[in-house]
């Protein structure tokens, strides 16, 4: 009877674990404009660069789906690491430096207020400190959330 039990238990266990394993990774699609293939393997080693566990670009919908583990990275850094690349996102935009050293074939057509964006300025969503700005991503200061690009600051017109 003891055996038995403990091997309900063991049982248990390992479904609790591998249940609680699976809610953890997220699947989303997200907008990155680019080319052609060299862009692809850029955006994708990107993407999994900054966590994503799988991540494949379709160079026709430009559309990435990407897979991670919400405990690990958010859709936000990858985004981020994808622009520091030199591919615009739905929420992020490269900077135009970073742009620039894309390969030929790989520079697509931006909107002009697209390279007018020159630096990305991050805040506190929970606007701790007000007003207060940053220029690279990070933790609040005070509160320790992700600190966030600001809307005005990156390319909403490619949507």
């Amino acid at each position: 009877m003891k055996t038995l039990s403990l091997f309900v238990a063991v049982i248990f266990s390992i479904l609790s674990f591998n249940t609680a394993f699976a809610q953890s990774s997220k699947t989303e699609t997200i907008k990155v404009w680019g080319n052609c293939g060299m862009c692809k393997s850029t955006i994708e080693k990107a993407a999994k660069k900054a966590g994503a566990k799988k991540a494949d670009w379709n160079e026709d919908t430009k559309e990435l789906k990407v897979t991670y583990a919400v405990n690990k990275t958010s859709s936000e850094k990858i985004q981020q690491s994808i622009a520091n690349s030199g591919y615009d996102t739905q929420d992020f935009t490269a900077v135009q430096s970073a742009y620039d050293n894309l390969h030929n074939c790989c520079k697509y057509d931006r909107k002009a207020d697209a390279t007018e964006a020159t630096a990305a300025v991050y805040a506190c969503p929970m606007k701790c400190e007000k007003d207060k700005t940053y220029d690279k991503p990070g933790k609040c200061p005070v509160c320790g959330m992700d600190l966030k690009q600001k809307k005005d600051n990156h390319a909403e017109n490619h949507q």
